[in-house]
């Protein structure tokens, strides 16, 4: 055989391992539907009920701000491709409001998970608007996952037998963590229930589990206020008054305020953080909303109750 002819067959050979390549994928199906998320929390809840059935694409990164995260125009035009766009609602994700409601209008299927729970509103003192943090709530997630399921079960492409049995088993696991949590507050006397954070976050956890929340460094329910001299000279009095023993800070905020509303009281208070409107990286507690709920509890438990 002559190198050209050799050459020749070569070519030949690989066109049809290319051929034969494409084949293979074009007979594998269709591309898996894609689901956008907006939060990192939310993006776990969709993970534990879809599998490997979606491309899920969560555009929080970890450690950000619900809030004020911000996202790149290809991120933003990716809803409007999404068989499913999923976000929180009741005001969270303020920095992205007008992204979400432009997917609607352009005809996207969207999922708002603040419009299957049992809505708190904040007190007429912090705005009296929809609190959003529905989720450190474990029983207010069930029904959010219950009403996923059923959203993810109207999706082209998606095994709705895969998705009942995820969902499920994922519900099983929140109902145990409410049981855990649930023995775990119990344990802390009644009149060392009060919470304080850097800003409202726990009006869902204090209704189920029989906290008062005492403030908020952070007056109303988004990180994105600023408190006044007089705030924190007030939320110091109650402080004093309650005789709280710890201060609850979010891990992906800066604590600055906080150690000085606890310097500015004068008493033995600590400042513990935790993980509140965030998932975090690999290795830094709080991966999962599982993980989230578990570290959050132990460190609430720990702080009042010592």
């Amino acid at each position: 055989m002559t190198r050209r002819t050799r050459a020749s067959a070569l070519a030949a050979a690989l066109a049809a391992t290319v051929l034969a390549l494409s084949s293979c994928t074009a007979d594998d199906g269709p591309d898996r539907p894609e689901v956008v998320v907006t939060t990192n929390i939310l993006g776990d809840l969709v993970r534990n009920v879809v599998g490997e059935e979606a491309e899920v694409t969560v555009l929080m990164r970890p450690n950000a701000d619900p809030h004020s995260f911000e996202i790149s125009a290809r991120e933003a035009a990716s809803m409007a491709e999404a068989d499913l766009v999923v976000s929180n609602g009741l005001g969270l994700e303020e920095g992205l409001q007008q992204h979400l409601d432009r997917a609607a209008g352009s005809g996207a299927e969207m999922f708002v998970a603040g419009e299957h729970v049992d809505v708190l509103d904040y007190s007429a003192a912090e705005g009296g608007a929809p609190d959003p943090h529905f989720w450190t709530d474990p029983a207010q997630v069930v029904e959010v996952v219950d009403a996923l399921a059923e959203a993810l079960a109207g999706v082209d492409g998606l095994d709705t037998g895969v998705l009942e049995q995820r969902a499920a088993d994922y519900r099983g696991q929140l109902e145990r963590l409410d049981q855990e949590m649930t023995t775990a507050f119990a344990a802390i006397p009644e009149e060392r229930r009060s919470l304080v954070t850097n800003h409202h976050v726990f009006g869902y956890l204090a209704e189920r589990f029989g906290f008062r929340v005492v403030g908020a460094v952070i007056p109303g329910g988004t990180t994105l206020a600023s408190p006044s001299a007089a705030d924190l000279d007030d939320l110091a009095t109650a402080i004093e008054e309650a005789e709280v023993p710890a201060i609850f800070a979010e891990s992906s905020q800066p604590d600055r305020l906080v150690q000085v509303l606890a310097d500015e009281v004068g008493l033995d208070v600590r400042v513990v953080p935790l993980f509140t409107e965030s998932l975090t990286g690999p290795g830094e507690g709080a991966e999962t909303y599982l993980d989230m709920q578990r570290a959050n509890t132990a460190r609430i438990t720990t702080g009042l109750s010592s």
